[in-house]
């Protein structure tokens, strides 16, 4: 079998599963796409043509990639030793729906990945497409850019996950934060269980991204991490109430009921409040990056915020695990990997929540087909 052949293959089998001809075939190809277009880094490095500022950073993900390996235990393999420049803003773009009443997304399923709250394209025109087929059918959609997915290391033998155009410019807080995530998913993966899974890799992303700037990056990226990371905790707190004010609304005695234009009056008052706190938090924000949240809210409904909660629920619990094992990482490794084995998402929240003694957030996913939502 020519190697093109089996790269086409196994990207079928991680991305495309179930879903229809034309999908399977997007998934297979577009993958395919990214793998012809990378080279390994120090052919980039050796080309003169290429700019210093991009050689600079490649040179800088390579000195992130050796901090994941030899201080956060990461795997060490060929992820991330290639570069790919993919002309486009977006590695691919995911379409996330949910009903008018709920935060819970609509899955999607797929051999390896399990049933997942999103369906990636790698043209944005077919997932807009896709988004309006959703919203015909009475569900609130949205597409976003993705800068990075990760292909759980099952492609580590055709060269692995390659660092990508779509996200080498970011600030170097960014990029290591975005390099430790990708690389967790290669550690461990639930199939079906996407709260389990961005949390746990969120968190290793955020634990890992400040022990890189403490101990490797200058005061200078240190500081410009600091603006933006403020920022964005501010954001997520306002976004946390505001899921819950949603799920208030939702689960509300007026929503038992049946009583929907009083559930619409709720959530128009959390929607508005929401909008109005952004504009708000916004103004007092300085730097270029003031206004990274706006298309966010601009577009902000069920699906969006319904995805958020993914990578947000379970990371506190994540980090006390961290804490509690002495921030020994091979430890942390094996005691998430205990608890990802346990068979429902509801036992292992509960074996979570008893590891570390705090209570676990669930505001956006509910906990059916035998325990297994999203991932």
């Amino acid at each position: 079998m020519r190697p093109e052949r089996a790269i086409t293959l196994a990207a079928a089998l991680l991305l495309g599963g179930c879903a229809d001809l034309g999908y399977y075939w997007q998934s297979a190809s577009g993958h395919l796409g990214i793998l012809r277009v990378a080279k390994p880094v120090p052919e980039w490095l050796a080309d003169p043509a290429v700019s210093a500022p991009l050689k600079a950073k490649l040179e800088l993900a390579q000195r992130i990639r050796r901090f994941a390996v030899t201080e956060l235990a990461l795997p060490d393999n060929s992820s991330y030793t290639s570069y790919a420049d993919l002309h486009r803003r977006a590695a691919v773009w995911n379409v996330v729906a949910a009903p008018p009443y709920s935060l819970t997304l609509k899955n999607w399923c797929f051999p390896v990945a399990g049933c997942v709250g999103y369906r990636g394209y790698y043209d944005e025109a077919a997932a807009k497409a896709e988004a309006e087929a959703q919203h015909a059918k009475g569900l609130e959609a949205a597409v976003y850019p993705v800068p990075a997915y990760s292909t759980l290391g099952w492609m580590n033998w055709a060269g692995g996950d390659p660092l990508l155009s779509t996200f080498i410019g970011y600030p170097e807080g960014e990029l290591a934060r975005i390099v430790f995530h990708e690389l967790a998913h290669q550690v461990l993966y639930v199939p079906g269980d996407i709260v389990f899974n961005e949390s746990y890799a969120t968190a290793v992303e955020r634990i890992g991204g400040a022990m890189w700037l403490q101990r490797e990056a200058s005061e200078a990226a240190r500081s410009e991490y600091a603006r933006f990371d403020a920022q964005r905790q501010q954001f997520r707190a306002l976004a946390l109430e505001t899921r819950r004010a949603l799920n208030e609304a939702y689960e509300s005695a007026a929503a038992k009921a049946g009583d929907w234009s009083a559930v619409d009056a709720m959530k128009k008052a959390a929607m508005d409040a929401f909008r109005e706190r952004y504009a708000r938090l916004r103004t007092e924000w300085q730097g270029p990056r003031q206004g990274a949240y706006d298309v966010w809210v601009a577009r902000a409904n069920n699906a969006t915020f319904g995805a958020q909660g993914a990578y947000d629920d379970l990371v506190p619990g994540f980090e006390a695990l961290f804490a509690r094992e002495n921030r020994n990482w091979p430890r942390f490794y094996k005691e998430v990997r205990r608890i990802a084995a346990l068979p429902t998402m509801e036992e292992r929240r509960n074996a979570l929540q008893t590891a570390t003694g705090m209570l676990q957030t669930n505001s956006s996913h509910d906990d059916n087909n035998n325990g297994e939502h999203g991932a």
